[in-house]
């Protein structure tokens, strides 16, 4: 069992997802960024410029390593090759924090480039609970589990998703990754509502929190449909629902997330600038 926030070192200040075209006006003047994350996949290859400059970036600044491929919410076993080459890249990286997705992406030896969600009843949190134990005994460190972004519920699930991640993080000792953009769009596809769900999820156990931009669609009857791309800006209403959860939580870690069609490192500091200012808001 491993203590909640046992490897958190994360400053409670805005961060920001590392894009290496940036890495020149990052190491001249990051401000207001305080801290960078890392997708796991992108470094565990051996050597060359990226791992070199994850090496400076990390001596300069504490690093979040936020995993994509494990599969935790997956029925097949998971992958040893890919925890191994995990365990590598935070032996030597030593994170601050390293997280992963309450999601599945592989099936057999297929591998499928999406986050896809899971049933939340009895079999997907025995599963689930007992992968969360491998990782975090592999790693020797905690790890955080994000909440995922949802376009349909499961005729099998008989629990609510903040019940069945509060069950989670009490039988593993992981730790929670709050992503409010996930929170709305899954609110706003599943038709319920955001602060709900916010007053229901364990906040104690959170780590971290997680903000990004989403797409607006429709389904195919007219109704809203949105879709978490992280490809622009934080919607208004996203931001108004972090400020009603940090008034809940208190101060956090604070990563603003950006990973598609990246703009210009000055666009990225203003809306960190911006998840700064709504942490100065809240009391210590």
């Amino acid at each position: 069992m491993f203590d909640q926030n046992r490897n958190n070192r994360l400053p409670n200040r805005a961060g920001l997802g590392y894009k290496p075209q940036h890495y020149a006006e990052i190491m001249d003047n990051a401000a207001p960024v305080r801290w960078f994350e890392v997708h796991a996949e992108n470094y565990m290859g051996q050597g060359g410029r990226p791992l070199a400059q994850l090496r400076a970036l990390s001596e300069r600044f504490p690093v979040s390593v936020h995993g994509v491929g494990l599969s935790i919410g997956g029925e097949g076993p998971l992958d040893p090759e890919h925890l191994a080459r995990l365990k590598h890249l935070c032996d030597w990286l030593n994170p601050a924090s390293f997280s992963e997705h309450l999601a599945w992406s592989s099936h057999d030896s297929a591998f499928l480039n999406d986050l896809l969600p899971l049933p939340y009843n009895a079999a997907s949190l025995a599963r689930v609970s007992a992968h969360i134990d491998e990782v975090q005994e592999t790693l020797g460190r905690q790890m955080l589990l994000e909440n995922p972004s949802s376009y349909l519920a499961f005729e099998a699930s008989d629990m609510e998703e903040t019940g069945f991640l509060a069950e989670l993080a009490a039988r593993t000792g992981c730790g929670l990754l709050l992503d409010v953009n996930n929170v709305f769009v899954s609110a706003t596809n599943l038709g319920y509502s955001p602060q709900s769900y916010i007053d229901t999820f364990p906040l104690d156990k959170v780590g971290e929190i997680h903000l990004g931009g989403h797409d607006e669609d429709k389904d195919d009857a007219g109704r809203p449909l949105l879709i978490d791309s992280h490809g622009h800006e934080i919607a208004d209403p996203v931001w108004a629902l972090l400020d009603y959860t940090l008034e809940r939580a208190g101060p956090l870690p604070l990563l603003v997330e950006w990973d598609n069609d990246v703009p210009e490192w000055p666009v990225l500091a203003a809306e960190a600038a911006r998840a700064e200012a709504a942490l100065t808001k809240v009391p210590a």
